[in-house]
C-alpha cells in the first residue's frame, strides 16, 4: 500500500491522483496539490522505494501501475491523473492497463519511450550512497558533504528531501534505484491504447519530449495533444509552479 497524503475535500468529483518522479514524494507536490484542492480533492503519493512508502526488490512500470490502481480504488475507484518523469511513465502504463481507472491524464515532461540519461541518474545515486546518514548531523551538513560530487545547488536540495536526519537513514532504496535504474529508463511496448482525454505538458526549454516522439504519442495515446510551459525545464512544476497550475486547471475542469 502506498503511502498518501489527501488535500482538500470535495467528493462531488473525482480525485486528482499526483505521481512524483524517481528520487521524488509527493511531499515535492504540496504547494500545488493545496492551491489545486481549493476545487478538487487532490491526492499525492510516494511510488515503491520513495518516500514513506514500502521497499520493494523491484521497480517496474508494471508494479508501479498495479501500485497506483490499488490507490485509486482506496479513493473512490476513478481519478484524473498527473504525473511526471518517471511517475508520468507509471501513470501512462497503468492508463493504458487499466483505462476505466482514468478520466483525464496528464502526463508531465515525459513520453513512453526510452531514454539514456541513465549515467547521471546513476552519479546521483553513487553520489548519495557514498554519505553515510548516519553521520550528518543536518541537512546542511550533508549539502556540504554532497557538494563536490553535487555541484548543482538545486539538485542537492531536492535529493535532500529524501534524507531523514533524525532517523539516520535515506528514505529512499538505494540499492534497489540502482539496480533497476536501466528499467526505469526504459518503457513498456503495450499492445494497448488509452483513449480518454490527455495532456502531454512540456518544458520548453526540455528536451524530454521531441518531435519524433510524437508518432508513438498518438498511436498509444489518440486523444493527445502537446503543450509548452515557456521558460521552464523538465523540472516545470517547480520552475514555474502558477503556469503549471493554471494548465492543470483548464485541462482537468475541461
Amino acid at each position: 500500500m502506498l503511502a498518501m497524503q489527501t488535500h482538500g475535500t470535495d467528493t462531488d468529483h473525482p480525485p486528482i491522483l499526483i505521481v512524483h518522479g524517481l528520487f521524488g514524494s509527493g511531499r515535492n507536490w504540496g504547494v500545488i496539490a493545496r492551491r489545486l484542492a481549493e476545487a478538487r480533492r487532490v491526492v499525492t503519493v510516494d511510488l515503491r522505494n520513495h518516500g514513506d512508502s514500502f521497499h520493494a526488490e523491484s521497480q517496474s512500470y508494471d508494479e508501479m501501475a498495479e501500485d497506483l490502481a490499488a490507490t485509486i480504488d482506496r479513493i473512490g475507484g476513478t481519478a484524473d491523473v498527473i504525473g511526471h518523469s518517471m511517475g508520468g511513465k507509471a501513470a501512462m502504463t497503468l492508463a493504458l492497463a487499466t483505462p476505466a481507472r482514468l478520466r483525464r491524464l496528464m502526463v508531465a515532461d515525459i513520453a513512453p519511450v526510452a531514454y539514456h540519461h541513465g549515467d547521471g541518474h546513476g552519479a546521483l545515486i553513487a553520489a548519495m550512497q557514498a554519505l553515510d546518514p548516519a553521520s550528518v548531523k543536518s541537512r546542511t551538513e550533508a549539502d556540504e558533504a554532497l557538494q563536490a560530487e553535487i555541484p548543482n545547488p538545486a539538485v542537492r536540495s531536492f535529493l535532500l528531501q529524501s534524507l531523514d536526519v533524525k532517523e539516520g537513514r535515506w528514505k529512499l532504496n538505494l540499492p534497489v534505484l540502482a539496480r533497476e535504474l536501466d528499467r526505469v529508463m526504459s518503457f513498456p511496448t503495450p499492445d494497448a491504447t488509452f483513449e480518454g482525454p490527455t495532456l502531454f505538458l512540456a518544458g520548453a526549454a526540455s528536451d524530454y519530449i521531441r518531435p519524433e516522439h510524437r508518432p508513438t504519442i498518438k498511436a498509444l495515446f489518440p486523444n493527445a495533444r502537446q503543450a509548452k510551459i515557456p521558460e521552464a525545464g523538465h523540472w516545470l512544476h517547480a520552475e514555474r509552479p502558477r503556469a503549471f497550475e493554471a494548465a492543470a486547471r483548464a485541462f482537468l475542469d475541461a
